[in-house]
Parts: C-alpha cells; sequence; structure tokens
C-alpha cells in the first residue's frame, strides 16, 4: 500500500508513472529473452548465428532501467528493505523521526553523491558516444544516461517522504 507522504505529491505521481515504465522494461526484457533464445536455436538448426550481441545487450540495458527506475516507487510505496522487528514495536512519532533522520542522514546525501558522480561518467560517456566493446552491440551512453536520472528521480521522492514525515511529527495526515 502507498504511503500518506507520497499520495498527491508531485513525487508520487512521478513515481507512479517511473513505475509503469519500470513494469513495461520488464515485460520487453521477457520478450526479447524469447527471442534471443529462439534466434540462438533457429541459428543452430541452420548452422548460421541469428542472434548478435545487441539483443542480449538489450536484455541487458532493459534489466538495468527497470531496476534503476524501481527505486523511487519502491520508496513511493513503502516496499524498501527496513528492520520492521524494531520499527513494528515503535510509535508512529518515533518512525517518523527515524525516517526523517535517516532520510536527512543517509538517503538525500547518498543520491546528490550518487547522481553527481555518475552525472560526470554519463556526461564523459555521451561526449565520446561510448559504444559496446562487443561487436555488434549497443551503444553504451544512454543506457548511462539513466543512472544519475534514476538517483535524482530516487533523491525526490526521499524529499517526499521527507515531508510525510514531518507531517507525521507535526500531526498532520
Amino acid at each position: 500500500m502507498e504511503q500518506q507522504s507520497a499520495k498527491g505529491s508531485a513525487a508520487g505521481g512521478l513515481s507512479r508513472g517511473v513505475s509503469h515504465v519500470a513494469t513495461a522494461c520488464l515485460g520487453l526484457m521477457v520478450a526479447l529473452g524469447l527471442l534471443n533464445t529462439s534466434m540462438r536455436w533457429l541459428g543452430k538448426q541452420l548452422g548460421e548465428n541469428l542472434a548478435g550481441n545487441a539483443g542480449l545487450e538489450g536484455q541487458w540495458y532493459l534489466f538495468s532501467l527497470a531496476f534503476l527506475l524501481a527505486a523511487a516507487p519502491t520508496l513511493a510505496r513503502g516496499e524498501h528493505v527496513r528492520v520492521d522487528v524494531l520499527s513494528g514495536r515503535l510509535s508512529d512519532k518515533a518512525r517518523a523521526w527515524i525516517e526523517l533522520l535517516g532520510g536527512l542522514c543517509l538517503l538525500l546525501p547518498f543520491c546528490a553523491f550518487a547522481a553527481w558522480s555518475t552525472g560526470e561518467m554519463a556526461a564523459r560517456s555521451l561526449m565520446i558516444g561510448e559504444g559496446s566493446p562487443d561487436p555488434g552491440g549497443l551503444p553504451r551512453w544512454p543506457i548511462k544516461l539513466v543512472i544519475p536520472f534514476a538517483f535524482a528521480l530516487l533523491g525526490l521522492q526521499g524529499l517526499a517522504e521527507l515531508r510525510g514525515a514531518l507531517g507525521r511529527l507535526w500531526g498532520r495526515a
């Protein structure tokens, strides 16, 4: 169930939209895997190499997209790993304090650092038009651009969660 802090917020709406994209990536990844497997089997039957590196890298890219893009929606739904054995025994205000301090001291600084440091790598990759080192592979720069974007999305969702924690501390829904 989605947490109250994410409902109705711009970050919550963005997270829901990104969640649909991540889900679609998983479906496409499975379909591409089926196609790759079929082409390899058919290629063996015909004595030809019908499956190239692009198909395999496409699966890897789709999985990467799904994984990276799912982080913010997962946080919005409150489905990230937590130590429920401890937090389940705490009051709502105590849990709100933990979320607030954890977000301020851990989540937001990590997201800012990760977006900044991977942003430089993605920009370099884009500037040189980085491609796969494997013959017939896909360009690498598009997937590298998603990495800082995903951390920025996670940071935005973290801000929405902090807003919700503050609301619970101040007695608002």
